[in-house]
């Protein structure tokens, strides 16, 4: 898991550069899409732990390659309306509701067969529609894409993306103990499997109401508030799943802050980031904000909670997430504020 995290340090900045200097981003897109598929097979033939972490290996590469692009490429057709982004983001999250929901009962079919084998199956099944869905699409140049002069060494000195970027990553790492141990830590405290996939897509629902609205509040409360709500509501989220994790009830709310742990979170993220590197620099910014986010804050996320797990306990471990969280609220209180934007990043 963290494998596949860590390849994103490289890989979208790689590709970030390609797209932005070739000018050929729908087609690296097709490319890196096709090749995730073709490495992702690999799990098929054996079945060794060293044999999947080099297949995770170039699978991460070439998956992590094609998605900020796919962000760019999203924020292009959007054009002056980065802020209905949220519209468009939000059919990822009804596909992943439908997956999760509709596997966790086929899976656990009371037959003699075991279903989770066709696991891996299924994911590729995926994929390949994925692929094949980026020859629907065509490619668009938004209308500033050309306009930039500003150097990229000079925005990465910027106090508050620094800032930006740091609490990126501490947001992501948080998450860590969640996303590899939450279905774990649920069967640990007696609840079904099939309930466990209801949590699942609870949050995720969650996160797609937010999606449909969220671009109301944008204007009212600008994106830099809303960016520091999501990071203190994290760390709230952790909080409740440390110590009240047997309690239904609480567990519910706490899955409807998914909506804002992630939702809101990468909703304002993508908004700042789009802002932040503007012109030509749309790729290689997508590509900063997944790398040091999802690939390194995710990779030392992921790589901690298993082992904190084993170490100081469920309980502890959640609450060291929920600490982590809110030492980025409090770095993005201080310095991810609009009248800290730069010039060429305020909207009128």
């Amino acid at each position: 898991m963290a494998i596949v995290m860590a390849s994103k340090l490289i890989a979208p900045y790689l590709f970030g550069w390609l797209s932005d200097h070739l000018e050929k981003r729908l087609i690296i897109i097709q490319i890196t899409m096709l090749l995730s598929v073709i490495t992702f097979a690999g799990v098929l033939p054996y079945h060794s732990y060293w044999w999947y972490v080099a297949v995770m290996a170039f699978f991460g590469f070439f998956w992590n390659a094609s998605l900020p692009l796919y962000e760019s490429l999203t924020l292009s057709y959007l054009d002056g309306n980065s802020h209905r982004y949220s519209h468009i983001r939000l059919w990822g999250s009804v596909g992943f509701i439908l997956i999760v929901v509709s596997l966790s009962f086929f899976i656990n079919q009371k037959t003699d067969h075991d279903y989770i084998s066709f696991l891996p199956i299924i994911m590729l099944s995926l994929l390949i529609a994925n692929a094949l869905s980026t020859l629907l699409v065509k490619d668009k140049i938004g209308h500033s894409i050309h306009n930039s002069t500003i150097k990229l060494s000079l925005i990465l000195k910027s106090p508050i993306v620094i800032a930006f970027l740091l609490v990126c990553a501490l947001q992501t790492m948080s998450h860590g103990t969640y996303y590899t141990f939450f279905s774990i830590y649920l069967e640990e405290h007696h609840y079904s499997r099939n309930m466990i996939g209801v949590f699942w897509a609870l949050g995720v629902l969650a996160e797609v109401a937010l999606f449909i609205v969220v671009h109301q509040f944008f204007a009212r409360l600008g994106v830099c508030k809303l960016f520091v709500l999501a990071l203190f509501l994290t760390s709230f989220r952790w909080l409740i799943l440390a110590f009240w994790v047997d309690n239904l009830a609480i567990l519910l709310i706490s899955q409807l802050i998914h909506a804002a742990s992630f939702g809101l979170f990468h909703a304002t993220a993508i908004d700042l980031t789009h802002q932040f590197f503007p012109g030509k620099l749309h790729g290689r910014g997508q590509a900063l904000y997944a790398g040091l986010s999802f690939g390194l804050g995710g990779a030392i996320g992921n790589w901690l909670s298993g082992h904190s797990w084993d170490s100081i306990g469920s309980t502890w471990s959640f609450l060291t997430s929920a600490i982590i969280a809110l030492i980025g609220a409090i770095i993005a209180l201080k310095y991810i504020r609009k009248e800290h934007l730069p010039a060429y990043a305020r909207k009128p």
